[in-house]
């Protein structure tokens, strides 16, 4: 048996584990990256380490730090109260919001985890108060990211443009972006279709404040009108505001680590507030990021002995361009549900360009799908924008919700490359 199909075999070992016994699963993806890197690739520990995702780590750690301060001194309830009135007291519009000014955020060159970072904790916080389905805000989020990501001036945009022209092939950015832009739109839609019914029974908890089941009417399962509180504004609150928008414009306008910006800001506010600066470390999501750091440190070890190459290579060889070009699809789907998707683009899609360069399969359709099903399966848990979901998700039973990130990501998973691919590929190829 090739060393390759035991590392295989070990991630799938780990899922089964971590289903049916109570243990964080990046525990066993921390162990098996020892193991599997030691003695069966013989990787150096430096070598192993390689992988863990430290600007990840960072991120979690910096968001959901910031945003534990801004709940503890009720900036948090400010912001959600400020979304209802600007809605005008429709909570059913919010999940459209975020999608819109995600889609926005990242069209107009913003790094995707960025514009998910800024706007989940809000997004959830809205959710908690107002009885919505945490999942389905979250995942409209992201998808909202995902939306813009592939415009001219965004980073995976120009990334993939570069790429393919630099291979000889031509391209259209609109074509790139609309095709994004559409899926996501259309995946949106599903996700709220399904998901707007299943608002109460997401939570464990009851708001904090006075909000009650009277203050939320609804109307199929969502909000639809909310009584609007009017609520002082207090100091800490103003510092916590301006602190928002130091982030937002350091991150956006400086392109500076978020992760840092948060760590800083929430530090500061905790300092000017000592009544809950003890309070707010533990806010901190540990078993998120225990958890993803873990499994991105696995596949790191994949990716350093070549065993994602090795599997990337046996699908080029099938020979038929319209089963390679799906197989493609499915590979960089599931791979970037564990990896970079930054990074999973860079790697793949120059292996699609000898077949591209065939004229056997439209080369906008086959890069277009290849972007796509990189890049929504970032809803894993295992990635930056599902572990922001997962950790800023609030007044949940957090077994049961992780669970639900999973299950909604295997369905991403198991049929998004596969749509993608039948939606811009398959038609083209006749």
């Amino acid at each position: 048996m090739s060393s390759q199909i035991i590392a295989i075999l070990v991630l799938g070992g780990m899922f089964v584990v971590a289903t049916v016994l109570p243990v964080n699963i990046g525990i066993l993806a921390l162990v098996s990256s020892f193991l599997v890197g030691t003695f069966v690739f013989g990787l150096e520990d430096k070598e192993i380490f390689e992988g863990f995702p430290v600007s990840l780590f960072i991120t979690v750690v910096g968001v959901t730090y910031l945003f534990s301060v801004a709940k503890l001194n009720g900036t948090i309830d400010l912001l959600v109260e400020g979304g209802i009135r600007l809605v005008r007291g429709r909570a059913i519009l919010v999940p459209w919001v975020l999608f819109a000014v995600a889609a926005t955020l990242t069209a107009l060159g913003t790094f995707t985890p960025a514009a998910v970072a800024l706007l989940v904790p809000i997004g959830m916080s809205f959710a908690f108060a107002y009885r919505i389905s945490p999942l389905m805000i979250g995942m409209m989020v992201i998808c909202g990211a995902h939306a813009g990501a592939f415009s001219p001036m965004a980073v995976s945009g120009a990334l993939v443009y570069g790429i393919v022209v630099k291979s000889g092939l031509t391209i259209s950015h609109a074509a790139l972006f609309f095709a994004s832009l559409g899926f996501n739109l259309l995946l949106a839609a599903v996700t709220y279709a399904l998901l707007r019914r299943r608002g109460e029974e997401s939570f464990v908890e009851r708001p904090d404040g006075d909000a009650t089941a009277d203050d939320v009417p609804t109307g199929g399962g969502v909000a639809t009108a909310v009584r609007q509180k009017t609520i002082a504004v207090t100091w800490r609150q103003r510092a916590t505001l301006v602190a928002l928008v130091v982030l937002v414009v350091g991150a956006l306008a400086f392109h500076l680590q978020i992760g840092f910006l948060a760590l800083a800001a929430g530090a500061v506010l905790a300092v000017l507030d000592r009544e809950n600066l003890g309070k707010a470390v533990e806010g901190i999501s540990w078993p998120t990021i225990l958890l993803v750091a873990g499994m991105v440190t696995y596949v790191g070890v994949l990716e350093h002995s070549g065993t994602i190459d090795w599997v990337a290579h046996g699908a080029v060889g099938l020979g038929a361009p319209l089963l390679v070009a799906l197989v493609l699809c499915v590979i960089v789907g599931v791979t970037s549900a564990f990896a970079s998707s930054t990074a999973i683009l860079t790697a793949t899609i120059p292996m699609a360009i000898p077949l591209l360069l065939t004229d056997s399969l439209p080369v906008v359709g086959v890069v277009a799908a290849m972007a796509i099903s990189t890049t929504i399966v970032d809803v894993s848990p295992f990635s930056t924008n599902g572990a922001l979901v997962l950790a800023n998700a609030r007044g949940v039973d957090r077994n049961r919700f992780y669970r639900q990130v999973i299950s909604y990501t295997c369905v991403i998973v198991g049929l998004g490359p596969i749509a993608a691919w039948a939606v811009l590929v398959l038609p083209g190829s006749f």
